[in-house]
């Protein structure tokens, strides 16, 4: 190097150090390099000696007694409110189809006095029963020789009492011993009747 090349502000490339060049990526596009021995014989029957997280989660390892099954609490939970559904269940189904009403007595009552003319009686079946629901079936049978047709009366819970009614109309003159029969078919056969006169002219 000759005095005239030289200046005192530059440098010459022997007195500095360039940077180190870049280290070479240990990946490649598509390639991953491993480095050491990766996993040994040993180490792979170690490993399979051990308990795994799965078997330690579900309670399988393996000398451990088997788990016991779940208790049936659902079960258990429910059986209160199942048990009262099936006692209201079976109260109601003995309510509608329990035993029927019974016929304790019957009873027709007519007028005290004698009918006048062109008159209506008004006749009144009393029955008396136990108070449980339920339908009588019963008729009217007059003593002129006419009979109703079949009639119902319905009988709640709690009633103890059905009053049944025959309106019997007469016209003209004459006289008449009249007598009414109430004849209850259903739920027993019993029969009661009363007595009444008709006079006119």
């Amino acid at each position: 190097m000759n005095d005239d090349d030289y200046s005192a502000t530059e440098l010459g490339s022997h007195w500095f150090q360039r940077p180190e060049p870049d280290p070479a990526p240990d990946r490649r596009e598509g390639e991953v390099l491993r480095f050491g021995p990766g996993v040994t014989a040993a180490a792979a029957r170690r490993a399979g000696n051990t308990p795994t997280a799965v078997q330690i989660w579900h309670g399988t390892l393996p000398g451990t007694p088997p788990p016991r099954p779940p208790r049936p609490r659902r079960l258990r939970r429910y059986a209160p409110a199942a048990l009262i559904l099936a006692a209201v269940l079976v109260f109601l189904a003995w309510r509608e189809y329990g035993p029927r009403a019974a016929v304790r007595d019957v009873a027709v009552t007519a007028p005290g006095s004698p009918l006048g003319c062109d008159g209506t009686a008004d006749v009144v079946g009393v029955v008396r029963t136990d108070g449980r629901p339920g339908t009588l079936t019963y008729h009217w049978e007059r003593s002129d020789g006419t009979r109703s047709a079949p009639l119902r009366e319905t009988l709640a819970r709690g009633q103890e009492e059905a009053r049944l009614h025959l309106l019997w109309t007469f016209h003209g003159p004459g006289a008449h011993r009249a007598v009414a029969r109430l004849v209850i078919t259903s739920p027993a056969t019993r029969t009661a009747e009363g007595t009444f006169t008709y006079r006119c002219g």
